[in-house]
């Protein structure tokens, strides 16, 4: 009998473990058949396995829904598809492409009013990239922005895709600019001090009038209404209201009059005048009594914000120059608002010694980087100093080369370094000009002008004009360079022709052309000094064909003498404190002027004149101005002053009086009576400027009431004609010859049109009236 019995552990070890094995094996085989596969249709340009990593699997090795929809995303972000759809037959995942072609040329078409360059600059879309259709809608946006910004809120813009085949295509943005989106109707509230008239003067945009399709000063723009909301606080700042802010500027589209109406509300605060004004000084080795005498601001005077910004550049300049780089100048301000006044202390602290590391320039396309670097004071290594920076970027918003100018400051590569951003949007610097027009002095008269501010955009100055008149022809080049040898020293050459013909008011005439060049610096902000030196050619004229009685004696005697060459050296010393070159309320400006010839040529003299002008506002549309002129010339050497050279007096001098109208007449009987001119002459005026009630300022039309006075005098030429015993009879009377009258100056886009009507009230008895003068011509 056999014995089958076995031991239960030793027989059921091998069947468990097989068991296990067998488990094993089928979860892998199970997890392998979960596992799921990308398939990629449609790509061309596209790597299927780039297409691949954008799919992240779960743990089981599946794609669920949320995997699929974040690839999904992660595709389409990226611009290269222009569609993408996923199906998922069985364990499969097929993702399906149609990939977005790619730009060959992305142009305009019907853009005139912003150039090509200007909108590359604004989109996004660019050649060689691929076409998104959302970048492609926002670029629209962006266009249409732009246009906004240029005064054109009705413009259309549509993109046209241009196949090319093999997945090429071109992109055109066409552009239907439509109409000029103006500013009908500007509104100041809250302004109590200053009238709508004055303040439309501060701003530069203007509501829509007639010479606006010259000025464009009515085109809508959101970033010049921006800097017209500062220009009014600044302007009351200047004015004594510190507390003064423009709380809002509103645009508000009015469909019935097709345009905008811009509302600025202001805040004016209380007037204030200046304090006590000291100079704190925290700086060892700064000598503050110093400090002190270069303050711009004086205590008592109105309060004016201006002269805290030159105080504080003036400071910033002389402790650099000190050798305190790091020092700020910072102006403290202590309100008394009962009193209504404000204390001033410019404190004197050390800086954080922080230096430049790098000067950066965008957007200037045309200007040389050097034109714009050299308005800084400081250099990359310097010391960094903001008052020296905001001087740098009003000098470069004053060059009139830029519509904008922005600098900012970035972290430099170490914690003590800045890097300068200087932002610039540049402008037209070119000019072309036709003006033409009726004067009582050259009659009728036309002129062509063409120059540029910034040849090439070097920063040199170039002009040209041609005159043609009926009494007068000429013609003038010019060229400067405003930092000479890398110099704050500006230098230029001029050169000229010029014919005066005889005419009602003179029976000779003059030929002129010659040669000056000059030198001018800045001494202070409002002082500036010009040397020149002249070598020009003048001769006397007479019109062979004229029956009229012969010239008078003086005047002969100066054809005889020939052409005669002048060389002389001259200087002009100019002090102006006007708050507006072309239309002044207020501020001083004044001239002094000083010539010797005799340096080589024909002649020698010594001539000196001065004008002086000062303009005082009453209230808002009335300004007062009064003005003192005075000359003298004299000969030296043994030599008389030439007839050319001497003064002449007319209505430049004294209204209602025709041009070489008074001062020394020859009235030796048989001949022309002309005026020979003096060596000494003064006048003054005294005017009252107004603008006229119901006329827009922005028409740039004011009226004016005028009192004059002057007088030319003192002949200093022969009283015996050479050759003959003949005595010459010439009236030498120093008479003063006054008027009184009215005005109108218009000033025009084509130049300063003006219109005076005077009476004379005392005179001598061969003087020459004219009681209406008017003229046309370039400012």
């Amino acid at each position: 009998m056999t014995d089958d019995r076995t031991p239960r552990g030793r027989c059921r070890r091998p069947v468990a473990a097989g068991a296990l094995l067998m488990a094993a094996l089928g979860l892998l085989a199970a997890q392998a058949s979960a596992a799921e596969t990308i398939e990629v249709q449609g790509n061309r340009r596209i790597d299927a396995e780039t297409v691949r990593s954008y799919f992240h699997a779960a743990p089981d090795g599946r794609y669920d829904e949320a995997a699929r929809d974040a690839g999904l995303k992660a595709m389409l972000a990226t611009g290269l598809f222009d569609k993408v759809t996923i199906e998922r037959p069985g364990d499969r995942l097929v993702v399906h492409l149609h990939e977005a072609p790619v730009l060959g040329r992305v142009a305009f078409e019907g853009n005139k009013k912003i150039k090509d360059k200007e909108l590359e600059a604004v989109i996004e879309s660019k050649p060689q990239g691929a076409l998104q259709r959302a970048v492609v809608q926002s670029d629209v946006g962006r266009i249409m922005e732009a246009y906004r910004h240029a005064g054109r809120d009705d413009v259309g813009v549509v993109p046209q895709i241009i196949d090319r085949g093999n997945d090429r295509v071109d992109l055109v943005y066409a552009v239907t600019e439509g109409k000029k989106t103006t500013v009908r109707q500007i509104n100041f509230v809250g302004n109590t001090v200053f009238g709508k008239r004055q303040l439309a003067a501060v701003i530069k945009t203007s509501a829509t009038n007639m010479l606006s399709f010259l000025t464009g000063g009515d085109e809508y723009d959101p970033d010049r209404v921006l800097a017209d909301r500062e220009a009014l606080r600044l302007y009351y700042r200047s004015k004594g209201y510190a507390d003064a802010s423009v709380t809002s500027a509103t645009a508000e589209y009015d469909p019935a009059m097709h345009g905008f109406t811009l509302t600025f509300s202001i805040d004016e605060g209380p007037l204030y005048r200046f304090g006590d004004i000291s100079v704190v000084c925290n700086v060892p080795g700064v000598d503050s009594e110093k400090l002190r005498r270069l303050l711009v601001a004086r205590s008592g005077a109105t309060f004016d914000g201006r002269a805290l910004d030159k105080t504080t550049d003036v400071l910033a300049t002389e402790l650099s120059k000190l050798g305190f780089p790091f020092a700020q100048a910072t102006p403290r301000t202590t309100r008394d608002a009962a009193a209504r006044r404000i204390d001033v202390a410019f404190t004197i602290d050390q800086g954080p010694r922080t230096y430049v590391e790098r000067i950066d320039i965008h957007g200037n396309s045309r200007t040389k980087g050097y034109v714009i670097r050299r308005e800084f004071d400081i250099a990359e290594g310097d010391a960094y100093n903001k008052t020296l920076i905001d001087r740098a970027e009003r000098r470069l918003n004053n060059l009139n080369y830029f519509k904008t100018v922005k600098i900012t400051t970035k972290p430099g590569s170490v914690a003590d370094r800045v890097v300068l951003d200087v932002e610039v949007q540049e402008q037209s610097t070119g000019d072309f000009n036709i003006a033409g027009g009726y004067s009582t002095t050259d009659g009728l008269l036309a002129e062509v002008k063409l120059g540029d501010r910034s040849v090439l955009g070097s920063g040199i100055s170039a002009n040209s004009s041609v005159t043609y008149g009926q009494y007068a022809r000429g013609i003038d080049l010019s060229a400067s360079e405003p930092y000479f040898l890398g110099t704050r020293v500006a230098a230029g050459i001029e050169l000229y022709g010029r014919q005066n013909q005889t005419s009602p008011y003179q029976s000779y005439g003059s030929e002129i052309y010659g040669a000056t060049l000059q030198l001018g610096t800045p001494i202070t902000e409002q002082i500036g000094v010009q040397y020149r030196y002249s070598l020009y050619n003048q001769d006397v004229t007479f019109d062979p064909t004229s029956t009229a009685a012969a010239p008078s004696l003086p005047v002969q005697q100066a054809a005889a003498a020939g052409p005669q060459w002048v060389s002389s050296i001259g200087s002009t010393v100019t002090y102006n404190t006007l708050d507006n070159n072309k239309s002044p309320t207020s501020g001083f400006n004044a001239q002094l002027k000083q010539d010797l010839a005799g340096l080589g040529g024909d002649v020698k003299f010594l001539r000196t004149a001065e004008d002086v002008r000062y303009y005082h506002p009453i209230n808002d549309d009335l300004t007062a101005l009064v003005r003192g002129q005075g000359g003298y010339i004299t000969g030296w050497g043994g030599q008389q002053v030439p007839l050319l050279n001497s003064f002449f007096g007319g209505p430049t001098m004294v209204r209602g009086f025709a041009p070489n109208g008074f001062g020394p007449r020859d009235l030796t009987p048989g001949t022309t009576m002309d005026n020979v001119g003096g060596n000494m002459y003064w006048a003054s005026t005294a005017e009252l400027q107004s603008a006229i009630p119901g006329v827009p300022q922005e028409y740039g039309i004011k009226a004016s009431a005028f009192v004059d006075a002057g007088s030319v005098f003192h002949y200093g030429g022969p009283t015996i004609f050479p050759g003959s015993a003949q005595s010459l009879q010439v009236a030498n009377s120093n008479v003063v010859r006054s008027s009184v009258g009215v005005g109108l100056t218009w000033a025009s886009p084509f130049g300063a049109l003006t219109v005076n009507y005077a009476v004379p009230v005392t005179k001598a008895a061969y003087d020459v009236v004219q009681p209406l003068s008017f003229g046309a011509g370039p400012f």
